[in-house]
């Protein structure tokens, strides 16, 4: 009998998983492919769209054979009904409308090259402004601040997006336009929050940030649902599909919705590439601003219902957290791969007094210093690399700690997921660290899973929240234990000495 499913795309800042994903919510079939990451200066970080374009390809394609999915998605052992697209947030992608070619790489959301420009905006008097308007803050991390660096230091590709050749987008703007042959030009209203461009309580571009920044309303996508059919895939252009795209967000609201998230208060955190810990907030958007006050967090849309109907959640982003584990093995070379932290962590009861700061693109939530840098400290003769990666294992709790203790809501249960939720002695340190339960999903690729919710729930796969939340399993429960206070204050103290360092090495 052939099987229901959907194809989820899971755009992420080193690679693209594809996920071919049935009515009972298991992986029929599943696809991975890297792409280069690009460092051309210190802070400077870039994907070429073309490779992030070939990848989804090859992804998508082994997705599809392993699931038995045959003749454009339909045939075999699978019958595809729709695509899920979940994406790296905030990147700036620029192409050509008519050819589909990016004519300069992608500005990572990583990328720190807009922090001067952030700061003569903040002295100017418009953060305020900006985080009452958008949620957010003036900052390297949001896409807006990226245009307005390309606007002043590449003039030849901007005159094509003031012209009207040059597309202006994310990443799943990019992957849009790409899958339906150029026909759409659209993103989601998770994914416009993250720009600094989107009114937050109209769920619309706001001419006042449009100005602000010096981009042109007119390149923008058309800001759609987050679920329902937004486009239709190019059987020319991808792999034979003609079905329709049906859910877009952005990766950390992907995986809020894959958590079945759906009631005000439930909280999650996704431990990748950097760590984010989102909390639904329903119908409120928390403020931007506490009595002219920024604070620690963002407020963000988590999803559009097809009515036009926005559900918020409030974020703590934190930007290097699997990162430094990859760093660790990539630049380091101290372990061979990130499956070896637990048990080398394991072998030393403490760090030994070494606490690792990895703010290796600066420091986001709730510090927001894109001036800090990484730091290692306490290091003696009796230092060996098992203290370095238990430091590393403490870091990202003691993040997630930091961010945790500067929401508006008290967190009774945090779900976690992403690949370091793996670590079993990370989900226990970070239950010790928070003093709540951590629990951990038998499915833990949530955010495709939240993409493929999306899609399905969009083309009658799914009916209904309910169904989706009947379809959530726990693999393993962590209780709180004994909180080391004292590594937390030395933590804290490394935090300080982090601050403030970029300058001191131009």
């Amino acid at each position: 009998m052939t099987r229901r499913a959907v194809l989820a795309v899971d755009e992420g800042t080193t690679g693209v998983t594809a996920l071919v994903i049935a009515e009972d919510a298991t992986v029929l079939g599943r696809g991975y492919a890297e792409f280069a990451q690009h460092f051309p200066r210190p802070g400077w970080v870039e994907h070429e769209p073309e490779e992030i374009w070939q990848a989804t390809l090859t992804a998508c394609r082994d997705a599809l054979r392993a699931a038995g999915a045959r003749h454009g998605g339909r045939g075999g052992d699978t019958e595809i009904h729709a695509v899920g697209i979940t994406d790296q947030r905030e990147t700036a992608v620029l192409w050509d409308r008519g050819t589909l070619a990016a004519p300069r790489r992608a500005v990572v959301w990583q990328d720190r090259r807009s922090a001067a420009l952030c700061e003569r905006l903040r002295e100017k008097g418009h953060e305020p402004r900006v985080a009452e308007l958008t949620g957010l803050r003036l900052d390297p991390y949001f896409t807006a601040t990226k245009l307005a660096w390309l606007r002043d230091h590449d003039p030849d590709t901007w005159a094509g997006v003031q012209g009207g050749s040059v597309a202006v987008g994310t990443v799943d703007s990019y992957l849009v336009a790409r899958m339906s042959g150029g026909t759409r030009h659209v993103t989601d209203a998770s994914n416009a929050s993250r720009t600094l461009l989107l009114d937050l309580r109209s769920g619309t571009w706001s001419p006042e940030m449009c100005e602000l920044f010096g981009v042109p309303a007119e390149a923008l996508p058309e800001v759609v649902p987050s679920w329902g059919e937004v486009a239709r895939t190019d059987p020319g252009s991808f792999l034979g599909l003609d079905v329709p795209v049906a859910g877009i967000a952005g990766d950390q609201q992907a995986a809020l919705f894959g958590q079945t998230c759906f009631e005000v208060g439930d909280t999650k955190c996704t431990y990748g590439t950097g760590s984010f810990v989102l909390v639904n907030t329903g119908a409120t958007a928390a403020a931007g601003t506490v009595d002219g006050e920024l604070g620690g967090l963002l407020s963000t849309v988590a999803w559009m219902a097809p009515d036009g109907t926005l559900t918020y959640a409030q974020e703590g982003s934190i930007f290097v957290t699997g990162a430094a584990v990859q760093w660790l093995r990539d630049g380091l070379q101290v372990i061979g791969s990130a499956a070896e932290t637990e048990a080398l962590a394991r072998t030393v009861p403490d760090t030994g007094g070494v606490v690792f700061v990895p703010a290796l693109t600066g420091l986001g939530a709730p510090e927001w210093d894109p001036d800090a840098r990484g730091t290692i400290l306490g290091i003696t003769r009796g230092t060996t690399r098992a203290h370095l990666v238990r430091a590393t294992l403490e870091a990202i709790a003691f993040q997630v700690r930091d961010v945790v203790a500067t929401m508006e809501t008290t967190v009774p249960v945090l779900r976690a997921d992403g690949g370091a939720s793996a670590n079993n002695l990370l989900m226990q340190l970070q239950a010790d660290q928070l003093g709540v339960p951590v629990e951990r999903p038998a499915m833990p690729e949530t955010t495709g899973l939240g993409a493929a919710f999306l899609a399905g729930l969009g083309t009658g796969v799914w009916s209904s929240l309910e169904e989706l939340r009947d379809t959530w399993r726990l693999d393993r429960r962590f209780e709180p234990g004994e909180r080391d206070e004292a590594g937390y204050r030395r933590w804290r103290a490394g935090v300080a000495r982090s601050h403030g360092w970029a300058p001191l090495t131009d």
